[in-house]
């Protein structure tokens, strides 16, 4: 695992035909390829449904390299019609269904998307805005509801031939859009070329989730993110595994029931999901014993939750990170070698820099800014030419992560660029604040943020999501600072401690920092 796999890249190239296809010619057409519900899809059913979208687009008038918004749960509509559109030359926009409408009309806006294919329910607050997207030509409704002026998918479908020759597109061509989660406001569309996917699956997915043939993947987090969206769609394909379709909320009792129903090999989470599923296993039928390995990514998993899982379930959480921008993971843990707290170690392909300020690389055990080079790295920001620029360095992107590596070659997360707080003197991390609150029995989440004191002096403040049954009190707030105190270094403990019911958070689970950072500027 310390040599990069081999990524050949061939002149012509179109990843919905290569996984999609790929899977039937790889001898997998029998087996399921998604559950939802009660229904499941073959990937010889998927390649026909891929075929009819691209077929059904094409009839409207939809040509290579337009957009194509795609706003739906975790269905299996959402696989076909992204891999549709990759298929006929055209780009799917995959759009958060988690956002404010007014959100989802600045996505769809900004992506002048000439289709959209979205439920009525999702659809029904821009119904009245729909002048406000000059671009936008078709509306296709998934499921019932579709009005006037509008297409309904299943129709769209069965009229469509189910056969389709691929776009003759490039490695270097556009494949698709995801958006940033807006975890620092206001979102952008990162453009990804087709090469790109092959790169996460071969550097990442193939070496590292090792999923085989039949295996079965249970998911917590919506397929619209880069993180979910290669443990649903490339990842499996390329396998033959099998994905369970999530398009409820993700609660704990709602992932304990899909795996016990599924008996899944493999469970993918973000941290926040980890440590509500495991204060609420008392309550639940909580068996994992099928699962083989879990995964997290989004937020930095906290070492005490990645124990109390272990301890608990007795399997292994691989914590890494990865971005939007570089599509997946590319710093990891690793089987048998996980550092608690750490994001592990580079993944084989990618290479990384921990610079300073000036942009000289910093000694080992130093805090730098984080900057990734690699063949998954997206083209740019859309209609963002200045944003761009500054988050690339030639050939290396430019994180907005603060990160400190070990004498083993692990790398530590100390949180984004503008989280680094200025205390007495001295660099203080969030991330390592928050940690030493988490490792309290009350405490289930935590966020801190810098606020002015009496002396327009920054210092940190927290806000804290108590477990089932704790009572925020003036007398448990004490007690956190006195055990943050004990836990790192004093001067870096919290002069005020907020308790909260949630912390705002995007839909794929980042702490939305600007908000409690306005939050505890008005208090």
């Amino acid at each position: 695992m310390n040599t990069a796999p081999r990524v050949d890249v061939s002149a012509e190239l179109n990843v919905a035909a290569h996984y999609v296809d790929g899977a039937v010619a790889d001898g997998h057409g029998a087996r399921v390829a998604y559950i939802h519900e009660d229904v499941t899809v073959t990937f010889a059913d998927l390649q026909v449904r891929v075929n009819r979208v691209g077929n059904a687009l094409a009839r409207l008038g939809i040509e290579i390299e337009q957009r194509v918004g795609v706003l739906l749960p975790n269905v299996p509509e959402f696989v076909t019609s992204f891999f549709g559109a990759i298929k006929l030359g055209a780009v799917p926009a995959a759009m958060s269904f988690a956002v404010t409408p007014n959100e989802h009309a600045f996505l769809l806006s900004d992506s002048r998307a000439r289709a959209l294919i979205t439920t009525s329910a999702l659809w029904e607050p821009l119904r009245s805005r729909r002048s406000e997207f000059p671009f936008l030509r078709h509306v296709i409704i998934v499921g019932p509801g579709a009005q006037d002026g509008e297409h309904d998918f299943a129709t769209l479908l069965r009229d469509a031939a189910t056969s389709l020759q691929a776009a003759p597109t490039s490695p270097d061509d556009a494949a698709f859009w995801l958006h940033t989660s807006g975890s620092t406001g206001t979102p952008k569309w990162a453009v990804h070329l087709h090469r790109n996917m092959l790169y996460s699956e071969r550097l990442y997915g193939t070496p590292y989730v090792q999923l085989r043939p039949g295996d079965v993947i249970v998911c917590g987090s919506p397929c619209f993110h880069a993180y979910p969206l290669a443990f649903t769609t490339y990842f499996a394909l390329k396998a033959g595994a099998t994905v369970v379709l999530n398009s409820e909320r993700s609660t704990p009792a709602r992932m304990f029931h899909l795996i016990r129903k599924h008996q899944p090999a493999v469970f993918v989470g973000v941290p926040t999901l980890y440590a509500q599923m495991l204060q609420a296993a008392p309550r639940e039928d909580a068996d994992l014993s099928s699962v083989r390995v879990c995964f997290a990514a989004a937020e930095p998993l906290p070492a005490d939750l990645f124990n109390r899982w272990r301890d608990r379930f007795g399997v292994e959480i691989l914590d890494g990170i990865g971005t939007t921008e570089v599509l997946h993971i590319f710093i990891t843990n690793r089987p048998g070698e996980v550092r608690p707290g750490s994001s592990g170690r580079p993944v084989p392909g990618y290479r990384i820099r921990l610079v300073d300020h000036d942009g000289a690389d910093v000694p080992q055990g130093e805090v730098g800014d984080l900057l990734v080079s690699g063949g998954s790295l997206f083209a740019g920001y859309w209609r963002r030419q200045d944003v761009t620029r500054r988050v690339f360095r030639g050939e290396w992107y430019v994180t907005g992560d603060k990160y400190r590596q070990d004498a083993d070659g692990y790398y530590w997360y100390m949180g984004r660029a503008d989280d680094l707080l200025r205390v007495s003197g001295h660099w203080v991390s969030p991330a390592e604040v928050e940690g030493a609150l988490i490792s309290h029995p009350a405490v289930l989440e935590a966020a801190v943020v810098g606020k002015e004191d009496g002396d327009k002096l920054i210092k940190p403040k927290a806000f804290v999501v108590l477990r089932d049954g704790e009572t925020p009190t003036e007398s448990l707030a004490d007690a956190l600072k006195v055990h943050v105190k004990a836990t790192i270094a004093p001067y870096q403990y919290p002069r005020w401690i907020e308790f909260c019911d949630s912390l705002p958070k995007t839909a794929t689970g980042k702490i939305q920092r600007f908000k409690l950072r306005e939050l505890a500027a008005r208090k």
